[in-house]
């Protein structure tokens, strides 16, 4: 079989996991970004964007993916004039706009929050009048980790929040009263092979998700099953190939689509040491045009613990067997992810108690 080399757009973390589960494929790895420093910097050669530099990259490549729904789509769609890009340029679209976004998921029968758009003072107002109180206003495109967002509980609100958010194009979306967090992630291939990981409950502080655990404990049949029905009707309304995650309310009426995201997710750190095949090789698989791994669990209870702002005390996390230290080789900043602590158990009990010893991680928020 030849080589498959494959570019990626973007050189973090994901970019890096993607290349370290592919690797064994006999897959190569070309990166596209401006930062020649980065996590990736030691598992191939990084590009930084000019045209000249692009028409190096398609030349390289045979296959291209992307590390973030913020990859500008245009590129994406330049580059697919050459190599073929995935997922493709209509998951991106779709994903960088929360308007464009909760308009898709209704037509295609996925419940989400009510929504207005808001350009105007007076557009808030009236969101406020239609949705009620509570409310969260977003800007449309990209924010992340809670950026970009503001939270109105009462009337007093609304002045700090449009004066925090205004000049850009807004959304407003009425709050989802819910128990837990939750996200579904899935693999689709070009010949429309699906695979569904267990879906994930994440803990999140400060807009930044702290914790997940699989599998979801008490969720009834229905819920499960409804989730399933979501992303696979998402990765095939969109034709989408490589991994796409969703995240969910989950409510006493059923589960509500927050957002999705058209890559590999921090929800789903867990499978490198958790699953038969991880998110970030499945990512891979896919792409390629591979068969694709197992999403089933190695162990009955995995977790995934994010290392945020400091790197913490490593060693105590190497002298436990049951945890896996990842360092993306990111230097200390207030609120950045610098890793990640993966956790595979045979009990709930014995999952919540790991989770317990690594607390100083969990609350090291920079």
């Amino acid at each position: 079989m030849a080589v498959k080399r494959i570019g990626v757009i973007g050189s973090g973390q994901l970019g890096r996991m993607m290349a370290l589960a592919g690797t064994h494929l006999d897959t190569e790895y070309v990166f596209f970004d401006e930062a020649l420093e980065s996590p990736c910097s030691n598992l191939g050669p990084t590009l930084q964007p000019s045209q000249n530099t692009l028409d190096e990259f398609i030349s390289r490549v045979d296959v291209v993916t992307y590390e973030s729904e913020n990859t500008d789509a245009k590129l994406v769609e330049k580059i697919n004039q050459h190599v073929p890009v995935y997922p493709g340029v209509n998951s991106l679209l779709k994903s960088q706009h929360r308007l464009t976004e909760k308009a898709f998921f209704q037509s295609i029968g996925i419940s989400t929050a009510n929504f207005r758009k808001v350009e105007t003072k007076d557009d808030l107002n009236t969101a406020v009048e239609e949705l009620g109180l509570p409310i969260i206003l977003k800007t449309t495109r990209e924010g992340y980790d809670g950026k970009g967002q503001a939270m109105i509980k009462t009337a007093g609100d609304i002045e700090s929040a449009w004066a925090e958010l205004q000049g850009k194009e807004l959304i407003a979306e009425a709050f989802v009263t819910f128990s837990r967090e939750l996200s579904v992630i899935a693999t689709r291939s070009p010949s429309n092979e699906i695979k569904i990981y267990p879906l994930a409950e994440n803990d999140h502080s400060q807009g930044i998700l702290r914790v997940s655990k699989v599998p979801v404990q008490n969720l009834s049949d229905e819920k499960a099953e409804q989730a399933k029905q979501f992303i696979t009707k998402l990765l095939n309304e969109l034709n989408h190939v490589g991994v796409l995650t969703l995240e969910l309310f989950d409510t006493e009426s059923g589960l509500v689509a927050n957002e999705m995201a058209p890559r590999v997710h921090n929800s789903g750190h867990w499978s490198i040491e958790g699953a038969y095949c991880s998110q970030f090789e499945n990512h891979i698989r896919a792409i390629c045009d591979f068969p694709l791994g197992s999403t089933e669990q190695r162990e009955p209870f995995a977790g995934m613990v994010n290392i945020i702002g400091k790197h913490g005390d490593r060693n105590s996390v190497l002298k436990q067997e049951n945890c896996f230290y990842h360092d993306y080789g990111k230097s200390e900043r207030k609120n950045r992810k610098l890793g990640h602590i993966n956790i595979v158990s045979q009990s709930e009990a014995e999952l919540s108690n790991t989770i317990s010893q690594l607390a100083d991680f969990v609350k090291e928020c920079g």
